[in-house]
């Protein structure tokens, strides 16, 4: 077991290494075999993932395909294979791949699939143990299904879109609650726990990841708290939404900008304390109805210092707080740094596997080209 607390002991000399997919899976699922049909969006991030955690990941990358969005971070740790799904004989190779796989991730339009001769029967009919699945926008049925749409539609279509954003509109959070937090990580989930099941029953499943789904699912805590009257429609209204006083973003003096989350009343003791609030007008915490003074208050007290100026008077401390840094400045914090948070690889700085493991570490692998008959032989051959 590594006495690294980081959990990423040696990681740069992994980098550094041979990227031989093979020869450096040592992660939690080595030994695990997925196929995954090239596409964009979660499916990718969550073969990442997968691929860091040790898994043997194929990418069955159509003819000369642009990766696009999906570049040297997204497609680390896969053999790609370049193939033609419209030729039948590329299909009898790839249905023979599949006979070895432990997993399959596909990411087209409900339909799809299974008009290449690739569906879940077809496929189940030759591995009855393989995880068949399945990553979309709206799902594999519904009105909806086979309509195009991106992370902002799935996220507006779950109310998670409305609650974002300030008083007068709502904000795109990026793509993080759609694409990957509903979509790759349920995604990763279901095949896991698919997984698990396979090793008890012998059989395989459809795994069903919708991103509307799961990010539906992410707002279950807002559900309860609508239910039991704490959450109003209505964006910079509630607690979690910037409209507390005290769980926010302040602009400094240097035009940069400080995080707030003093939630618990010793937290909000200790935030007074630091930044100076004193008096009686600060003593209602949680009476929203004078949230709004308190905030134009707060945003006078933090403008009056540089964001420096107040990490040195807040961070590390029990106020909860942290600067806001850009993707730039990230890397370069201490905590990032000495956790090794990103790392460097050929000079591109990416975020380095999540989660960790004591036992058997994951890594980051680079990506190989590979032959089609070349693997579905090897998967072939017996483990």
């Amino acid at each position: 077991m590594t006495n690294d607390p980081t959990g990423y002991q040696n990681l740069q000399e992994t980098l550094n290494a041979s990227s031989n997919t093979q020869q450096r899976a040592a992660g939690p699922l080595a030994g695990i075999r997925i196929v995954e049909f090239a596409g964009l969006g979660p499916g990718p991030f969550a073969s990442m993932m997968l691929a860091d955690m040790g898994a043997d990941v194929v990418t069955l990358m159509r003819g000369e395909q642009k990766q696009g969005l999906r570049g040297v971070v997204m497609m680390r740790g896969r053999r790609q294979i370049a193939c033609d799904l419209k030729d039948k004989t590329c299909i009898a190779d790839v249905l023979k791949l599949l006979e070895g796989a432990d997993v399959l991730i596909e990411g087209y339009r409900p339909g799809v699939m299974e008009r290449l001769g690739l569906g879940p029967d077809a496929v189940l009919a030759r591995n009855k143990r393989i995880v068949y699945a399945r990553m979309t926008g709206w799902g594999q049925s519904g009105p909806l299904a086979n309509a195009a749409g991106h992370d902002i539609n799935y996220i507006a279509l779950t109310g998670a879109l409305h609650a974002i954003g300030t008083r007068d509109r709502p904000v795109p959070p990026l793509n993080l609650v759609g694409d990957y937090g509903g979509g790759a990580l349920y995604l990763v989930v279901g095949i896991l726990a698919a997984l698990l099941d396979a090793q008890k029953s012998g059989e395989g499943q459809v795994v069903d990841a919708a991103m509307c789904d799961g990010a539906a699912s992410l707002m279950s805590l807002f559900c309860e708290l609508t239910a039991i009257g704490r959450w109003q429609d209505g964006r910079e209204s509630n607690l979690l939404d910037g409209g507390a006083h005290f769980y926010g973003t302040y602009e400094c003096k240097d035009g940069e900008f400080i995080s707030l989350g003093s939630i618990e009343p010793q937290f909000y003791a200790e935030l007074r304390r630091l930044a100076g609030l004193d008096g009686p007008f600060y003593d209602g915490q949680m009476d929203a109805k004078q949230w709004p003074a308190m905030k134009a208050k707060m945003a006078e007290v933090f403008k009056a210092k540089t964001r420096a100026e107040w990490c040195a008077i807040m961070e590390g401390t029990d106020v909860c707080f942290a600067p806001v840094l850009s993707l730039s400045e990230a890397p370069r914090h201490p905590h990032m740094a000495e956790r090794k948070i990103f790392v460097d690889l050929d000079g591109v700085v990416q975020p380095a596997p999540a989660p960790r493991f004591s036992r058997t570490p994951s890594a980051i692998r680079k990506t190989v080209a590979a032959e089609l008959a070349e693997v579905a032989k090897e998967w072939g051959s017996g483990r």
